[in-house]
């Protein structure tokens, strides 16, 4: 009832679910942060543990060691990036091709490509799709995952690196998804024409490095900041001007 009087005598102030909502924004953050970051940690851990390079999908084959290691860790980025996407639905592009949806929504694909891949992992060696004659649907299942995951994960970088209200990490996410971008195309190919697939599989790593490590990074720079303090323009003005109403 207290609730209720409080809604009727100020009806332009912010809900108590909006309110709550924001009080939840920051347990989300600090849990998607520690997830992905500990599921890069993981990643790491197995890939010390192998003597020869291999790409980051190997550390999941069939009858790979760090097979169970590597679905933990895709399975903790996945949970982390739906974390922080569900935290982050108030940002926008300021680029109009890019405001079409919100890179929460771009980082919410990219988890799910991220689900699929660590459950549908390559075979024995990961034979590359199509270009090796022993590569399976399997194969072509994780592969596919795994490149959209990467795109939707780029495509968020690109959409933070112009969205409003976020200087601080609009210039890393911009560099983050060039770096990212380039590093895993020149990996892929050289692991598609098999020539020096040993500096290829390192590349991945870094490049899969790199990507984690902007989740994160996006994730502390969003609180900084509150869901009133990123809200478009046009929302701040009907909340002040709400506000000015009650007082009167």
């Amino acid at each position: 009832m207290q609730r209720f009087l409080r809604i009727v005598r100020q009806p332009f102030a912010v809900p108590p679910l909006a309110r709550g909502w924001q009080r939840a924004v920051p347990i989300l953050l600090a849990i998607g942060t520690l997830a992905v970051l500990g599921g890069l940690t993981i990643i790491w851990a197995a890939r010390l543990t192998v003597e020869r390079p291999v790409y980051v999908s190997e550390l999941g084959a069939e009858g790979a060691p760090t097979a169970g290691m590597f679905r933990i860790a895709l399975l903790l980025i996945a949970a982390g990036g739906f974390s922080i996407a569900l935290a982050s639905g108030h940002v926008r592009s300021r680029v109009r091709p890019l405001d079409r949806w919100a890179p929460a929504l771009s980082l919410g694909v990219a988890a799910v490509c991220f689900v699929v891949a660590s459950q549908v992992t390559c075979t024995a060696n990961c034979p590359v799709p199509i270009a090796d004659p022993r590569s399976t649907v399997q194969d072509l299942t994780h592969t596919v995952s795994a490149v959209l995951g990467f795109v939707a994960a780029c495509y968020a970088m690109l959409q933070v690196a112009f969205a409003s209200r976020l200087p601080r990490v609009a210039r890393f996410s911009l560099a983050s998804c060039i770096a990212v971008a380039a590093i895993t195309i020149v990996g892929g190919m050289l692991a598609i024409v098999h020539v020096a697939t040993d500096v290829g599989a390192w590349l991945e790593l870094i490049g899969t490095t790199v990507a984690i490590a902007w989740i994160a990074v996006y994730s502390l720079a969003l609180t900084r900041t509150t869901v009133r303090a990123d809200a478009p323009e046009g929302d701040q003005e009907g909340v002040s001007s709400g506000s000015s109403l009650a007082a009167r």
